[in-house]
């Protein structure tokens, strides 16, 4: 069987998305909240899942969920749709979209907007972010007049710069574009800010949330909100039982103890403002302003053995390539106190060898 044939060039003519496997024991590399849940919210999340029966298919299309989520969020239940993660929501986006159109992203963003873009036969049109990380409005505005973008991905705040774009600059971008723009609030329960109530006043506004930042991402629970004619197409490429009956009532779990699972968030919102103080007094190293649960930080010194020497610690961050924007950049995500108190010490020691 000839592979090369078969498969698309679009598929073929790229890397799959990158995951460092390497096994630390001081793991801040994937955005993962970092802690466990309580003994006793563990032990009432695994008695509450024992009720559910495992030879039964999951209610399609999560209704009882798409309804708490409408309700917490004060919409109709006609603008949710439930997905495996934000990765199947975005891929059901592009699936729905004609290829026809392109994908307008930033650059550097979350890799998976441009992978699936690829992988559904979409032209990606990427714009460099400015050097405060933040959205050149203009050459967007250009690219959405010239070209024929019916998407555009916004990570609210950016992964992995961190920061939140500057808000009028995109409500201009929704405003002006004919198309659907996306904002991604994947880690809005660090940064607190959102476009919800802007869904009133744009219909072609589709906001992502998920639960995996705050202690279910084993679980791939995301929620895509927009307008109730989307919603009804959407559910159309939708595959029936897209996410599982347990993930559903973990879900349901999570919004009836919610307060308990974001103290953990609140811890590490507290710890991110003394670990940034930290990064910047370390010589050569650079932390630049985050809104997320992670901080990415320039370091001028060998960064690629830096990198490796913290793996030699024990300890795994994120490394980015030898070229653009980020070349001289590592991301670190925000652990308990003990892990960043161990990082630090092992970044200090890395930067003097």
């Amino acid at each position: 069987m000839d592979v090369t044939r078969i498969v698309k060039g679009e598929v073929r003519g790229q890397e799959a998305y990158q995951i460092d496997e390497r096994v630390c024991r001081i793991k801040l590399d994937a955005n993962e909240n970092p802690y466990s849940l309580t003994e006793e919210l563990s032990f009432r999340l695994f008695e509450y899942l024992r009720t559910f029966p495992l030879n039964r298919y999951p209610a399609p299309g999560s209704p009882d969920l798409r309804l708490k989520f409408a309700e917490k969020f004060g919409i109709g239940e006609d603008m949710i749709i439930i997905g495996n993660g934000s990765d199947e929501l975005i891929q059901m986006l592009l699936t729905a979209l004609p290829p026809s159109g392109s994908v307008l992203i930033p650059s550097p963003t979350f890799g998976m907007y441009k992978i699936s873009s690829i992988n559904t036969g979409h032209d990606v049109i990427e714009i460099p972010l400015d050097e405060n990380f933040d959205l050149r409005t203009d050459e967007i505005l250009r690219a959405l007049a010239e070209g024929s973008s019916s998407l555009v991905f916004l990570s609210y705040p950016n992964n992995p710069t961190g920061n939140c774009f500057d808000r009028e600059k995109i409500e201009t971008i929704i405003g002006q574009s004919d198309g659907i723009v996306v904002v991604d609030e994947a880690y809005f329960h660090f940064s607190g800010s959102t476009f919800l109530p802007l869904l009133e006043r744009f219909d072609n506004l589709v906001i992502l949330r998920t639960l995996s930042k705050v202690g279910l991402a084993a679980l791939r629970i995301g929620i895509l909100v927009g307008h109730p004619s989307l919603i009804h197409e959407l559910n159309k490429v939708r595959l029936p039982y897209n996410l599982n009956t347990l993930s559903q009532a973990a879900a349901h779990f999570f919004i009836e103890h919610e307060d308990e699972f974001l103290a953990q968030t609140k811890k590490i919102v507290a710890g991110r403002d003394e670990v940034f103080r930290e990064l910047a007094s370390i010589e050569g190293i650079t932390p630049y302003p985050t809104d997320s649960n992670f901080i990415l930080f320039s370091c001028l010194r060998d960064k690629d053995g830096v990198y490796e020497r913290l793996i030699e610690e024990d300890v795994l961050i994120k490394n980015f390539g030898s070229s653009g924007i980020l070349r001289d950049c590592m991301r670190v995500t925000l652990g308990t106190d003990d892990e960043n108190d161990q990082f630090l010490r092992a970044l200090r020691k890395a930067v003097l060898q």
